[in-house]
């Protein structure tokens, strides 16, 4: 795969976890922060999150921005500024960007010069990627992942049923959208290699957490019970049971799937107790929801973690004992799929795998760059002398 060279306007998570994945795959990625404002620390807030990092002497890349901004460079560029926006569209083409990103409200696109028309009439060919809360509709709304979390009916469905409604345990929207853009794009590098044009793709947050509620907002139109699209705790609405359940020594999740699965299962002596004639069918089963709870809770109390998952394992039912974080990344299947990164002070860390293997991708990635780490470079890249770049520097255009 040819490498691309991405210039990203990013902050947050979002942006940079999709851009992470560019950088995976070996593209070069620039991230692009405004310069000082006088308010606050410099940057991309999240920079300033997390423990600091020994030999990181100036603080600005702490342990929760580490992770999405590896194997990237940073410029920092006064977009308010007509002389940063001119430098914008001279990187643009002298690095021979690819893709364009940003994550900033839309309705600040056309004051900070990075709107898809500007830049795309700028670089003709360029693909443009924005990520925002809502998209350019509702151009002023902040793209927060527990906010949209709620706007989209996921804390809604997350938690106990008599509980309140409550976040999930990573930041999913986030997440989704950052997928979303990385998906966008590579559709639109494949589509400009056949038309040779550029073109815009806008992620809406809000339209993108909605698109995964597959199992639960078309049900709106059949008829369905209340019960069907609210809280249900670790149970599955549907396939029944489907639960977390306390063994002797720690907790057990499985789940059926079939009435096949739900046959063997009953076959095995500790669970036969839990069969009858009207459970036989998930529809059954559904009629008895509580007591096949109670039931398989009972059977399950009996057993130790090992005892209750060799019983189920040999029936084929899928289950696993409930890992915290460090026994997910001591899991032999995933020991050489970790990703990571040297820290200043020399130690290796290991980090999330990439979402899938791709051949040649990078999995052992250079620190994150301190805030404005490349401007200079980048700019001398664009063909600046020292002399120019220095008066851009005490103009405050760069940082």
């Amino acid at each position: 795969m040819k490498r691309r060279t991405v210039l990203s306007m990013e902050q947050a998570l979002s942006l940079p976890y999709a851009t992470l994945r560019f950088a995976q795959l070996g593209w070069r990625v620039i991230r692009l922060e405004a310069t000082p404002s006088g308010e606050g620390l410099p940057g991309d807030p999240n920079r300033y999150i997390g423990s600091r990092l020994e030999g990181d002497a100036r603080g600005d890349r702490r342990s929760y921005f580490v992770a999405p901004n590896v194997g990237k460079e940073a410029i920092a560029l006064n977009l308010k500024d007509a002389q940063g926006r001119a430098l914008l569209q001279r990187l643009l083409n002298a690095l021979e960007v690819d893709v364009f990103c940003c994550n900033t409200v839309p309705s600040r696109y056309a004051a900070l010069g990075i709107d898809e028309a500007t830049l795309r009439a700028a670089r003709p060919g360029l693909i443009w990627a924005g990520i925002s809360a809502q998209g350019p509709q509702v151009p002023d709304a902040p793209g927060y992942d527990p906010v949209v979390q709620a706007m989209a009916g996921y804390m809604e469905l997350t938690g106990e049923r008599e509980g309140p409604p409550m976040l999930t345990g990573v930041p999913v929207i986030d997440l989704k959208a950052g997928d979303e853009l990385y998906a966008g794009v590579l559709r639109a590098l494949l589509e400009r290699a056949e038309s040779g044009q550029g073109q815009a793709i806008h992620v809406s947050m809000l339209q993108a957490a909605a698109s995964w509620l597959i199992t639960v907002l078309p049900l709106l139109d059949f008829g369905c019970r209340p019960d069907e699209i609210t809280r249900a705790g670790n149970e599955h609405r549907k396939f029944i049971p489907t639960n977390v359940y306390a063994a002797r020594d720690g907790y057990v999740y499985l789940a059926i799937g079939s009435d096949v699965q739900w046959r063997r299962l009953t076959a095995d002596p500790a669970f036969a107790p839990v069969a009858s004639t009207a459970r036989q069918t998930n529809e059954g089963r559904h009629a008895e929801r509580a007591a096949i709870h109670r039931d398989m809770g009972a059977a399950i109390a009996q057993l130790t973690v090992d005892e209750a998952l060799a019983r189920l394992h040999a029936a084929t039912v899928p289950a696993t004992r409930i890992h915290d974080i460090p026994q997910l990344r001591a899991l032999p299947v995933l020991a050489d799929k970790l990703t990571h990164t040297t820290l200043p002070d020399g130690r290796r860390v290991a980090m999330q795998p990439m979402a899938c293997d791709v051949p040649g991708a990078r999995t052992e990635l250079p620190f994150p760059p301190a805030y404005g780490a490349h401007t200079r470079a980048l700019l001398a890249e664009a063909g600046l002398d020292a002399d120019e770049i220095e008066t851009l520097a005490q103009a405050g255009v760069i940082a």
